[in-house]
This record gives structure tokens, sequence and C-alpha cells, in this order.
């Protein structure tokens, strides 16, 4: 059966774009169209598609509050397009704060580097909130044992993982250095989830790394910065990991972790062919040769398998490695990948990683 899309936007020439690249897909159906947000409300009532597709500015009601009055109503995946500005970037946290699951760039050519690429991460983002279930079951894992290596938790598929060698014990927690937490569609809500929950005194320092446009990245660091009661702020190159702080990685380029006594950070740009600017790898791997075993990296919902790679080599020197369960993420792919390689320590509904975060630490 194939997926069902409604698309909404006020330029007829860009919603017969978007109908025409996502009908090009045999698994994508376009259903209905809609010009402005009171008709999107409609439509969707009226014709109970699998996935929306939705533009910010528009007339009568604006992308906003169209996403407010859905997800209130009845709720789904939603995807927004954006401009890549600063306003662009305010408006699009603002629908992801209402209930918006990911975004993409309204010009195709900030999106990928040719329209053929382009065209084909807008089905597959499409494809994937598509398989969003907004009725899943939300039993919490244990958080006073770590899951058994290889462990698939009780809300995923089943799954024949190998399990890797890994080393015979892991850092204890009371003398890590640092928490790393890696994180793509779904990461700016689930961000605001743990982050919101941790105390000012909280003992160690944090990076982030959410796959996220450029211009995007010092509206989100402020945004968490105004929101948390701990320090956010977009990363620059030498700044030093503070108890209490947490550095976003810019988008754009990568964020490395260099070690010492005062641990700090380099921003460099990318290696050539890297896909993810900034890649929750490149970072997880740079704080295993920085920080060796004193780490604890935290892979949160996004689709793909970056930072599973990062995740091995910081495993593989004794650090500490936790993953969202299948059941609180938006898109089960970068955990997926954490915990089908056996390398999850603890997985954990993503109410309970700020918690378990307190409860590890304070």
């Amino acid at each position: 059966m194939s997926l069902r899309v409604v698309v909404v936007d006020d330029s007829g020439f860009f919603r017969r774009r978007i109908v025409e690249i996502l009908n090009a897909d045999v698994g994508i159906e376009v259903v209905g169209t809609a010009a402005n947000g009171q008709e999107a409300i409609e439509v969707v009532k009226h014709l109970n598609p699998d996935v929306v597709t939705m533009d910010i500015e528009m007339p009568v009601m604006d992308g906003i509050t169209a996403v407010r009055r859905i997800m209130a109503e009845s709720p789904r995946p939603i995807l927004m397009f954006s401009t890549l500005t600063t306003e662009g970037a305010k408006a699009t946290l603002d629908a992801l704060d209402a209930g918006a699951m990911d975004f993409l760039p309204k010009r195709f050519s900030e999106m990928a580097k040719d329209e053929d690429s382009a065209k084909i991460l807008l089905r597959r983002r499409v494809r994937a909130l598509g398989r969003t279930r907004f009725t899943r079951p939300t039993a919490p894992a244990p958080l006073d044992r770590p899951a058994p290596t290889g462990a698939t938790p009780p809300t995923a598929p089943a799954r024949a993982a190998v399990a890797p060698r890994l080393s015979p014990s892991a850092t204890p927690l009371n003398s890590l250095r640092a928490v790393l937490i890696g994180t793509s569609t779904g990461g700016p809500v689930a961000l605001q989830e743990v982050l919101k929950g941790l105390p000012k005194s909280f003992p160690l320092p944090i990076i982030l790394v959410q796959h996220m446009p450029a211009s995007f990245t010092p509206a989100f660091a402020e945004r968490l910065n105004n929101l948390c009661q701990i320090d956010v702020k977009e990363a620059a190159s030498g700044d030093v990991l503070k108890p209490g702080s947490a550095l976003l990685a810019p988008g754009g380029v990568q964020l490395i972790l260099e070690g010492g006594a005062q641990p700090r950070v380099r921003i460099e740009e990318s290696p050539p062919g890297t896909i993810y600017k900034p890649s929750v790898d490149i970072t997880f791997r740079s704080a295993a040769a920085a920080l060796r075993s004193q780490v604890l990296a935290v892979v949160l919902t996004g689709m793909g398998a970056d930072g599973r790679e990062g995740a091995r080599e910081l495993k593989a020197n004794g650090a500490h490695v936790w993953a969202q369960d299948a059941a609180s993420c938006v898109v089960f792919g970068m955990p997926a990948a954490v915990i089908d390689a056996g390398l999850a320590d603890q997985i954990l509904p993503l109410k309970e990683v700020g918690p378990a975060l307190v409860k590890g630490f304070c």
C-alpha cells in the first residue's frame, strides 16, 4: 500500500513540484493538496493522510498554527519546508515545538548538491516519517541494570545482531569527564526534553551534535539556553569544556574534541565526501582519542546510522553508550544502529534520559 501524503503550500508552482517529485516514487501517493493552513486542517480530516508536508508562511492561517491544530485534532507526521535564514530557523523551531517532526530547506539547492539528490532526500524523509506511529507502547526500560549485549528493546522488531568484542569493564560513571549526545530527525525536541531537567550544578560538560544547517544552530543554541538551567552555546574553536555547560556543534562543519588537563573543542571543515555536517561519528571518534574511556555517549532519535562507528570506538576504549528506545523515537534509525551493533549499555525512553543523567552524576 502506498504512503498517502497531503502537500500544503500557498505557491501553486511549489505544490505541483512537490506532488510531481513524490508521485514519482511508486511507494508514495499524493492524495490531496491545500493552499493555506485552514484548508490543510480540513483536507487532513477528510483524507486522513500518513504524512503532511507543510509550508510555514501562508495566508489565512500560517503553517505553525496549522501544525498545532492538526497535532491536537488528528496527529500525524508533518514535514516542514523552511527558508535557511535566521527568521526561518526560529519559525522552524517553533513548528517543531508545535509538533512537526522534521524539516527541509525550501530551496532545493540548499537541500543537496544537485536536484536529483534533493529529490531522493525528500522522498526518503517522507518515507521515514510515514513509518512513524503515534500509538506506541511506552513501557520504560529499567534504569538500574545495563541492557544485555546485543539486546533489542521490547518495542522494536527482532533483529539478528552480532555483538562485537567489547572492553571487559566500563569506566565508573563518577570518573567520567564529558557527556556527548548525538541526534538527527526529532532531535531538537528530544534535546529540549533531556536538557531541561538537568540542574545548573550538573557536574559534567555536555557536547551536542544535531544534524542541522549552519543558519539554524545559533538560534537553536539560544533557544536551548533560554529553556534550560545549564548554559548552552554554539561551540567555537578554543571553547573549554566546563561543568554545567553544553556546547552545540555548529552546522556545516565538524566539532573535534581535544584532550589534556583542560579539554576543549576545535571546529574544522569536513573531510571530502562527508555526508553529515556536523557528524556524530566524527565527534565521537575524536572523543575516543582525546578522552578514551571517560565519556558517556548518548544516541537519540534520528535517521540513518551516524554515531554507530564512533560509539564502537568509544566502547572499545571502555566508555559508556546509551541509546533511546524505539517507542519514543521519531525515527528509530541512529539508536537502532547502535543497539543492533551490541554497543548500548542502556536503552532508555526519551523521558528517562534526563533523570538517568541526574541520577548517575548528581
